[in-house]
């Protein structure tokens, strides 16, 4: 008796733990596709354009592109726990970061010989640009309170005009080979750059979690806004520098896509990303409302993200019914998500245990 009720005591420990949700889909995702074609999972070795060693792979695919969502998701988990709200503009900002890595590099020239500066000059000019664009967001939903949804959508909307502005609406082309290691494979490194950064950010996050009080303020911010004042932090604060930590992950992001092709077209590169970052946050079973996150739920889910459009690629799916597809997902995470839902198979779930227990007195 006590062994079955520990047993049932577990199960619903796991069931309600809050990565059981991209762990689930994860699973139907790879079940589906096993069934569907086995060789989905199959890994290659082989050799590039310029002779160097890589993998290749649907599973690589999803390690290569998720790792960039996964750094995304990291920055708009932090926004939507303090805020209660979602940054729209993502996708414009890295336009408008990676423009800017661009144009230090080339300088005045649009197709340079030779790099006009170094690669971690642009990169850390990028990360100041792409903070103080998250910082006007910030200023917005922190100070003026304006909803984050609406205040990003100003960014949204004009970003990709700045992004263009910034190189004179020219497509300026970078030659120089290791530019291209960030967003392709380092020379004898078979698995993909991206990845390798991704996990840097993620190991920077998990120490900066665990060893300051960041993710505790951010959630009691979330939670209740008036509580955390009345306990002596600073919720205006703790918004607005949630939203420069999401400008710092654009920047990185940014770094990774104008690094896959040495180039950027200002109307395409990262378009929708934003909605695979909020689906992310939200199938990692974070509250979309803020509040209380799991970071590495939202880092999974970004990875499921990436798993769920590389499968509907590979089933010839076209690029332009992707979003509804996924926006099929997002409804269903965001009623899954609802108090009133959780209420009830909540509800549920306690009857059921209940007439097993009576059942089984019964019996006895």
């Amino acid at each position: 008796m006590g062994k079955n009720k520990n047993k049932t005591g577990s199960f619903m420990g796991i069931f309600r733990n809050q990565i059981f949700i991209p762990l689930a889909a994860l699973l139907i995702l790879a079940l589906f596709n096993f069934i569907m074609d086995p060789s989905f999972f199959k890994i290659t070795f082989g050799y590039n354009s310029v002779g160097n060693p890589v993998l290749s792979g649907y599973l690589i695919t999803i390690l290569d592109y998720g790792s960039e969502l996964a750094i995304l998701a990291i920055g708009m988990t932090l926004v939507t726990a303090a805020s209660g709200g979602q940054d729209i503009s993502v996708g414009a900002a890295i336009a408008i970061a990676g423009s800017v890595m661009l144009r230090v590099l080339c300088g005045t020239n649009s197709r340079p010989e030779t790099l006009q500066a170094p690669i971690i000059v642009a990169f850390l000019v990028g990360c100041i640009v792409a903070m103080l664009f998250g910082a006007f967001n910030g200023i917005l939903v922190a100070y003026f309170r304006v909803q984050p949804m609406v205040a990003t959508l100003i960014l949204y909307t004009a970003g990709r005009s700045i992004a263009a502005w910034i190189n004179n609406n020219e497509l300026p082309i970078i030659s120089e080979p290791s530019f291209g290691y960030f967003g392709g494979f380092i020379p004898g490194v078979p698995i993909p750059t991206p990845f390798f950064i991704a996990v840097g950010c993620m190991i920077v996050t998990f120490l900066v979690l665990k060893f300051t009080t960041l993710g505790l303020y951010t959630q009691a911010v979330g939670i209740n806004e008036s509580s955390s004042r009345l306990n002596g932090l600073n919720p205006t604060f703790i918004k607005f520098f949630s939203f420069v930590l999401l400008g710092l992950c654009v920047a990185v992001a940014g770094l990774i896509k104008v690094s896959r092709l040495s180039t950027i077209n200002y109307s395409v590169i990262a378009k929708d990303i934003e909605m695979d970052a909020i689906l992310a946050v939200a199938l990692g079973g974070n509250a979309l409302s803020g509040g209380k996150f799991n970071m590495a739920s939202s880092i999974l889910g970004a990875y499921v993200i990436q798993f769920l459009t590389t499968t509907l690629y590979k089933f010839n799916v076209q690029s332009d019914a992707l979003p509804a597809y996924k926006a099929v997902v997002v409804i269903v995470l965001v009623v899954m998500s609802a108090p009133a839902v959780r209420e009830k198979l909540s509800s549920f779930m306690n009857k059921m245990k209940t007439k097993k227990s009576g059942a089984k007195e019964v019996s006895m």
